[in-house]
């Protein structure tokens, strides 16, 4: 076996990870000090043997009939999503949904803090959005190298997510969290995350299609 092996790790189980944090954070306010991979399964419906996977791939050691230490658990799903290091991103775009995310108190939760916001508006630049100063958008750059900031986060127009994208990558991030309603082009070694809120919704459409049905779906929505 070769030494220092990485566990792949897929795209589903990394999306599933973060629910059952927030379920288990749920459990330890209560004061519920252990807990069951069946009952993590329960909750969401999942088959327990996929869920004893997922938090195999934590380091997370449980015992037979008794469960996992859920505080215990909690700390190793943190470290195996990096949560447990601090992490910071600029965000380009301050619209509607770039000032939700602003304000979006869930970063903080898991180590993530958007230090500053860009904004091509002069009516924002200069003013604060949830407490995030708003600087001119053809200072991105600068500002980014200055701070040494690694991800971006986009929330601006289609029409502008790709310039948006070449300063970011012009200012040596590594990272871009794209919510622009258009596909960005990144060179090799630049991470690109791409949002499709419409996607999103048409996946939930189709599943209240296929609830609705009283015939069983030739279509499965792999989550």
């Amino acid at each position: 076996m070769a030494k220092n092996k990485v566990p792949k790790v897929s795209v589903p189980v990394m999306r599933r990870l973060p629910v059952y944090h927030h379920f288990l954070t749920g459990l330890a306010e209560k004061g519920i000090e252990r807990v069951s991979s069946t009952t993590v399964a329960h909750q969401f419906g999942y088959d327990p043997i996929k869920v004893r996977k997922d938090l195999a791939l934590t380091g997370a050691v449980g015992r037979p009939r008794v469960g996992f230490v859920t505080r215990d658990l909690l700390k190793h799903i943190e470290a195996f999503l990096g949560w447990s290091q601090s992490q910071e991103a600029v965000l380009a775009g301050c619209g509607a949904l770039g000032s939700a995310l602003l304000g979006y108190e869930g970063f903080s939760q898991c180590g993530w803090e958007i230090l500053v916001a860009f904004d091509k508006n002069p009516d924002r630049v200069g003013s604060r959005i949830h407490g995030k100063p708003v600087m001119p958008l053809e200072s991105l750059s600068e500002v980014c190298r200055r701070m040494k900031v690694q991800v971006g986060i986009i929330t601006a127009p289609a029409k502008s997510a790709q310039k948006i994208a070449d300063m970011m990558v012009d200012a040596g991030l590594r990272g871009i969290w794209n919510f622009a309603p258009t596909s960005v082009q990144v060179p090799e070694g630049v991470i690109l995350q791409q949002e499709n809120l419409l996607a999103s919704l048409t996946i939930l459409g189709l599943k209240l299609k296929f609830m609705k049905s009283e015939q069983k779906p030739g279509l499965v929505i792999d989550e």
